[in-house]
């Protein structure tokens, strides 16, 4: 190394600082300078300087041949296996004429320390917790396990934290699946506290070509009155599985977690299949007595699944007239010529719309309705343009356009309903069945159309809806009796239109029902049973001991012989309060959480009733005819590994959600230490 002639070598042995190991102490004039011995720079040497700008540099340096930053680590043993780092620093260096950072180093060695804790200073590095930090934010992103091994994330972490160690596939995924059993542990404890029962909801899923998962999520309404879910299980689906098979492996689901004997209802898509699997399950619980009243609201269809088939049944019935007006669209938009033709064309026809044509995507059929809408409004410009242009030869006649509008309007109202599903992530039961009566009332007009391609569609799409109405029209006026704003009025109100001459028989069916699920919750409530023998409450819900059991029937005969006539019940005195007036802000599950202790045993039931989980197609999933989709990055995981993940996944993602909904900037508690 050239020295200056002017300057002095400062003799640095007795110097204790690593550091100096790579710099050179130079004196020129009254100045101290530390030149580093690889790429020459030059950097203040003053003992005033201290040396934490030396190991800021050494860390950085392209030309220094080794970078293992454990050559910085000051001398001497630490306690506990923790490192020392004096003020290391991370941020980038002042740079002279706008020099950018290079990449520090592109080779990759392990080093030997494990899951060590370094100090810098004030701040301690931890090589465990940065490990679940990486896991974390790739199971809550839904990134891929392989991207720890990418060259560029590696570099990217190298230059932010030079002394994280880089991590294996094999690692992140052991990581992943230790944070899933520590959140498992938090769910099962949460759902073994509850105060009232959980309703399961069933879905399935498709990963790759033909691999397909059962997730089973239970949504409940907790302690505090917040309606929640969790998702449990997600189930390789193996063709050859029976349902008894898939039965015994949703039992033993609900068993590892501690809630078949919780369990209020459970809802599937519509599918026949799904019938034999309820049934099953729905026949043990009850020979168990774990359900109430028999199970009588027990099984549950998924409302917005029964919409979405509808959906379908009209665009297989409509083809060949959403598909002329398709081609319509097509052609006009082919060229910029034939769009200048169209556009005359429409002022030549009248057209008054604002409408944009646009093709749709067969697979999201609210994007058919889209088209269609649009295209109706254009419909004499397209017969006009079929005057004028010899090339057009799809346009569709008169009759098909007038049923391409009652096409319009079936899936007007599809959408319009499923939107309103989708409106409000967290739904309560009692929503759903003012908008299923009007679908109801609109099929039933439909029917009656004089057109007979109008008329069979609704025939068809009725037999479809009537199967889901008998299995769920009960639970969906329940909820909305439920709900203080409606009581008894909006099914009183709905069913004379639904049923005509029959409705009072149908309202006393309802009434009857309401009166027997009440009764079924206040033989097992321990507000209702005081001084009938020693229970113990387990999660809200009485437990008797094995001696008793057999007298579960003599319980439900004093309950029902016992009460004074004088007196009135929960449901009595709810019913015959008046009306809690409509509003926008109104909150059905605060309105229960302050009306708890006036209705004890009906807040109990309102509780079971409204976290009855109605329709939870998620938003995304809505409008799409395939069947919902594992993130690619993860659909070719081992099962085990894929069930950790996507359980977790939606276990942090609420937790999120709860952070967000309680201050409006969350903290990053979500990636806390692993114990």
């Amino acid at each position: 190394m050239e020295i200056p002639d002017d300057a002095v070598i400062v003799n640095s042995s007795r110097l204790k600082s690593v550091v100096w190991n790579d710099f050179d102490r130079v004196k020129k004039g009254d100045t101290l300078v530390a030149i580093c011995r690889h790429c020459k720079r030059k950097l203040s040497g003053s003992s005033t300087s201290g040396t934490s700008h030396l190991r800021n540099h050494l860390i950085r340096c392209r030309k220094r041949s080794n970078h293992d930053v454990t050559q910085l680590l000051t001398r001497g043993k630490k306690k506990d296996g923790t490192l020392s780092v004096a003020k290391l620093s991370f941020g980038q260096e002042q740079r002279k004429g706008g020099e950018s950072l290079g990449i520090i180093n592109t080779k990759f060695e392990r080093g030997n320390r494990k899951d060590t804790s370094i100090s810098t200073g004030s701040i301690n590095f931890d090589q465990k917790r940065s490990r679940f930090d990486l896991a974390r934010m790739i199971i809550l992103h839904g990134y891929s396990l392989t991207m720890v091994e990418h060259f560029g994330f590696r570099i990217f972490v190298r230059n932010l934290q030079p002394l994280f160690d880089p991590v294996t596939i094999d690692r992140v995924e052991a990581d992943c699946k230790e944070i899933y059993r520590i959140e498992k542990q938090k769910v099962y404890e949460e759902l073994d506290k509850l105060p009232g029962k959980v309703s399961l909801y069933a879905n399935t899923w498709v990963a790759n070509v033909d691999a397909k998962y059962l997730s089973l999520t239970a949504h409940y309404i907790d302690d505090a009155w917040q309606l929640k879910k969790k998702t449990l299980n997600f189930l390789m689906l193996d063709p050859s599985q029976t349902e008894d098979m898939l039965s015994e492996a949703i039992m033993t689901s609900l068993r590892n977690w501690g809630i078949d004997g919780k369990l209020f209802s459970i809802a599937f898509d519509n599918h026949v299949r799904n019938d034999a699997i309820v049934r099953v399950i729905r026949d043990q619980l009850c020979e168990q007595q774990c359900l109430v009243c028999n199970g009588q609201l027990f099984d549950i269809r998924c409302a917005a699944n029964v919409v979405k088939l509808m959906a379908q049944d009209v665009l297989e019935t409509s083809f060949d007239i959403t598909h002329k007006i398709r081609e319509s669209i097509r052609h006009v938009r082919s060229t910029q010529a034939l769009q200048d033709k169209f556009n005359e064309v429409v002022r030549l026809a009248g057209v008054n719309s604002q409408k944009c044509l646009c093709l749709d995507n067969p697979v999201q059929w609210n994007l058919t309705y889209v088209m269609l809408e649009a295209a109706i409004e254009y419909r004499d410009a397209f017969v006009l343009l079929q005057e004028h242009d010899s090339f057009y030869t799809m346009c569709p006649s008169g009759t098909e356009w007038d049923r391409g509008s009652a096409v319009s309007s079936f899936l007007k109202l599809f959408v319009e309903v499923s939107n309103g599903f989708s409106g409000n992530k967290f739904s309560t039961a009692n929503v759903y069945f003012p908008e299923i009566c009007d679908i109801h009332l609109q099929l039933i007009e439909w029917c009656q159309n004089s057109d007979e391609f109008i008329s069979s569609l609704a025939l068809k799409m009725k037999s479809r809806f009537d199967e889901y109405w008998k299995k769920c029209s009960l639970a969906l006026a329940i909820a909305s009796i439920l709900d203080p704003r409606f009581k008894m009025k909006l099914v009183e109100y709905y069913y004379p239109k639904i049923y005509g001459s029959s409705a009072p028989d149908c309202i006393d069916i309802v009434s009857n029902c309401m009166k027997a699920l009440y009764n079924g919750h206040a033989v097992y409530s321990p507000l209702a049973s005081q001084g009938q023998g020693a229970t113990s409450q387990v999660g809200g819900i009485t437990a008797y001991n094995d001696s008793r059991n057999r007298l579960t029937g003599f319980d439900r005969f004093v309950s029902e012989t016992s009460q004074n006539p004088n007196v009135k019940s929960d449901l009595d005195k709810y019913l015959e309060e008046p009306l809690f007036p409509r509003s926008v802000d109104f909150s059905i599950l605060s309105w229960w959480k302050v009306h708890t202790s006036r209705y004890p045993i009906l807040s109990t039931m309102a509780r079971n009733i409204l976290g009855i989980p109605l329709s939870k197609v998620s938003a995304e999933a809505l409008f799409n005819i395939d069947d919902r989709a594992v993130n690619h990055s993860w659909s070719s995981l081992r099962s085990d590994t894929l069930q950790a993940l996507m359980c977790t996944q939606d276990w942090m993602c609420s937790e999120l959600e709860d952070s967000k909904l309680s201050s409006s900037s969350p903290p990053l508690t979500l990636c806390c230490d692993a114990k």
